[in-house]
């Protein structure tokens, strides 16, 4: 008798949930067969059987979260009579790797797809947000998985079926309980019978100017007419997956090591010109507040009572989606362009919303950035990960009567909260950031 175990999928996850077994108890089956789906919180990895054998328990149904390290499938065969503990503790680290390069490759084809794809061109102001809260190092992906008319596909094979324009709706789902496998969508894309009848809008460049939109407006995006959540009242306790399940610990490790404090003040923006991009000038002005006061761009270590002050500023920008929050990494801003900014904005845009973020760019930020303002609210007290010290949340933006010389006039202004890990950053520390913040958010341009 012969138990495998969950191997480590890639990079430290600490679980994996059950997609789709491909065998049952009773099989026979020989060594790199399919085995069984895992969705971890990077992709759908595909376990192969690790020896000959017949499967004598499955230690979980599709949906099930499994501990890295727990058993997952026992066998009973010529194999276990033949191998010591050690040699299968071996095999199992061997599978491990195979799996691990296996996970990493997805998000690689997927990226590498996403980035062939020519961009158009962003406008002036945001089309999207980004909210208040975190995660952690991991770029996880799902809560749970979409159901297209009684079928089920999991992000990864949303994200395979968006690149080859293929309707999920109209897919022949060949996995157990109506779930789609990558392989379904392959074959629909080739038969051609299941493609996607939406098309992209395009912009033509026949247009007449005075159709365009108006660079004078700079508010942020109006999210009333978004679609309303997938997420169900139903009454019944539901175990939390995918990017929830991150979030779940990322929150609970900031409560219990972190000691935050936060600060709030206005930026008058009344002086900016035409088309100004708010989240470009709110990167620009993080940057311009590092340089004026290090001591934010920084990372703590609670356990040594050390502290690293970074010379480099990498943004973890907080991004919403309808399965949780994913910060994605934005490198080197002190030496980027305007134009640079928003390039890389898109990257990350299209690369959180086909779930095709590097595991490389979730991980190392040295200071954080929401804008929690394009739903709603003035000021936040949000959550830092460890070991950064601080993050900038944005508010909703909103007109203020201000005196000016000989009256008073209504000026448009950015509610800005700084929150600071106080174990690393003084009070007067984080006011001069904010103060810098501030000053350079009320230039024109």
């Amino acid at each position: 008798m012969s138990i495998f175990k969950l191997p480590d999928l890639g990079e430290g996850l600490p679980d994996a949930e059950i997609v789709e077994w491909h065998v049952k108890v009773g099989d026979t089956v020989s060594e790199d067969d399919p085995m069984v789906s895992m969705e971890t919180a990077k992709a759908v990895v595909d376990v192969p059987v690790p020896h000959d054998g017949v499967v004598k328990k499955l230690y979980g149904e599709p949906g099930d979260v499994i501990d890295t390290g727990a058993p997952l499938i026992e066998f009973e065969g010529e194999h276990s009579n033949e191998q010591s503990e050690a040699q299968t503790e071996s095999d199992d680290s061997d599978s491990a790797s195979k799996l691990r390069e296996e996970a990493e490759q997805v998000l690689m084809d997927l990226d590498d797809e996403e980035q062939a794809k020519d961009k158009p061109s962003a406008p002036a102001e945001e089309k999207q947000g980004t909210v208040v809260g975190q995660m952690e190092t991991s770029d996880a992906v799902q809560d749970s998985m979409t159901d297209f008319g009684g079928k089920k596909a999991a992000p990864a094979v949303r994200a395979l079926a968006k690149k080859l324009k293929v309707d999920l709706s109209k897919v022949d789902a060949t996995g157990t309980g109506g779930v789609i496998r990558p392989s379904d969508v392959k074959k629909a894309a080739q038969s051609g019978q299941a493609q996607s009848d939406s098309k992209p809008a395009q912009t033509s460049p026949q247009k007449s100017p005075e159709k365009a939109p108006k660079p004078a407006k700079q508010s942020q995006p109006d999210q009333s007419k978004s679609s309303p959540p997938k997420v169900q009242a139903d009454d019944e306790w539901q175990q939390v997956k995918g990017s929830r399940r991150t979030m779940a610990r990322v929150m609970q490790n900031a409560h219990a090591t972190i000691v935050p404090t936060s600060i709030m003040d206005d930026a008058d923006i009344h002086t900016w010109q035409a088309g100004q991009d708010i989240t470009g000038r709110l990167i620009r002005s993080l940057v311009v507040a590092a340089q004026a006061e290090p001591a934010l761009n920084a990372w703590f270590d609670g356990d040594k009572l050390a502290r690293r002050i970074i010379s480099h500023v990498d943004i973890g920008i907080a991004v919403d989606t309808e399965d949780g929050l994913f910060v994605p990494t934005m490198r080197n801003c002190e030496s980027l362009t305007p134009q640079q900014v928003r390039d890389e904005m898109n990257v990350i845009k299209d690369q959180v919303k086909n779930r095709s973020i590097p595991p490389e760019s979730m991980k190392d930020y040295t200071l954080m950035l929401s804008n929690f303002g394009v739903y709603a609210g003035r000021y936040a007290t949000p959550v830092i990960t460890p070991p950064c010290v601080a993050i900038v949340a944005a508010g909703k933006l909103r007109h203020e009567v201000v005196p000016v010389m000989g009256g008073m006039e209504a000026h448009r202004t950015i509610p800005l909260s700084l929150t600071f890990d106080h174990r690393a950053v003084t009070g007067g520390e984080a006011a001069r950031f904010l103060a810098a913040m501030i000053k350079d958010l009320q230039k024109p341009q």
